[in-house]
């Protein structure tokens, strides 16, 4: 095992009787975009918790450059890794450099304010920082949370460790140029010698940056590697239970997907 990655062996989590994760293992390694793929209840959210250190596993082992995530301790994995949540509840009305703000006080940044102003101009929200979180919309919202993850890790790799951003649906409610947008950002992030993991639902957006892509499906890994050989007819038909006509651009030799009714 590299002590340059984060990496996660036989992790099981059980709740309610119900195996949400079942012997998963995964490497995360630095340059590289991973994206999870999966439906609904495939244990996806579930796997980046235990991923990120939020929650534990009731089997298996994670460890962060060799070190277990169970003996870091919160300020340290604040510095080694950000968090784009499904969703962000708050209970105050923050403003949106206020949020941002919060990022960089995280990793213990020496001018968090600057770096907050920062982070939201690289999402496109120049001139966002006095407006009030509830007044923004759900995609700039989502963009706010963007920002803060990017001011808690400014730089992909810091005192010669590679960096980690776990993103969880980050283009829900974006339109379709945000969408692109956040995501060159995080290649970037990896292109750098960062560690980026995302779960997308949309399949043709997880080709188009995947480098390494992981198929979730009842709690287990059912397929993984490059996405030429992983989004294909029969993982579409088996994992989400409908025909798909998979189909190769002539760039690059992207797949794409173009689902069809289950009723055609």
């Amino acid at each position: 095992m590299s002590d340059a990655m984060i990496s996660a062996t036989h992790i099981t989590v059980v709740r309610s009787g119900r195996k949400l994760l079942d012997n998963v293992g995964v490497d995360l390694e630095p340059g590289k975009f991973t994206v999870v793929i999966g439906p609904n209840g495939a244990g996806k959210s579930t796997l980046m918790k235990v991923l990120s250190g939020e929650m534990t596993a009731d089997i298996g082992h994670v460890s962060y450059y060799g070190t277990s995530v169970d003996l870091c301790q919160p300020v340290d994995l604040a510095k080694r890794r950000a968090v784009l949540p499904q969703a962000t509840q708050l209970a105050f009305p923050f403003t949106a450099l206020e949020i941002a703000r919060m990022g960089a006080v995280a990793h213990g940044a020496l001018n968090p304010t600057e770096e907050g102003r920062k982070a939201l101009s690289r999402v496109g929200l120049r001139g966002f920082e006095s407006r009030p979180y509830p007044s923004l919309s759900g995609g700039e919202q989502q963009r706010v949370q963007f920002a803060r993850a990017l001011a808690q890790v400014p730089q992909p790799v810091a005192d010669g460790l590679p960096r980690a951003l776990f993103l969880d649906e980050p283009t829900a409610s974006l339109d379709l140029g945000h969408q692109i947008s956040v995501l060159e950002i995080a290649r970037d992030f990896a292109s750098a010698g960062g560690i980026v993991l995302a779960i997308l639902h949309d399949l043709n957006l997880a080709a188009e940056f995947a480098d390494h892509l992981v198929v979730l499906n009842h709690g287990r890994v059912v397929a993984e590697g490059p996405c030429a050989d992983t989004v294909n007819d029969d993982i579409i038909s088996a994992v989400y239970g409908i025909a798909g006509t998979v189909g190769r651009l002539p760039a690059a030799h992207i797949p794409y997907v173009l689902p069809q009714s289950r009723h055609r």
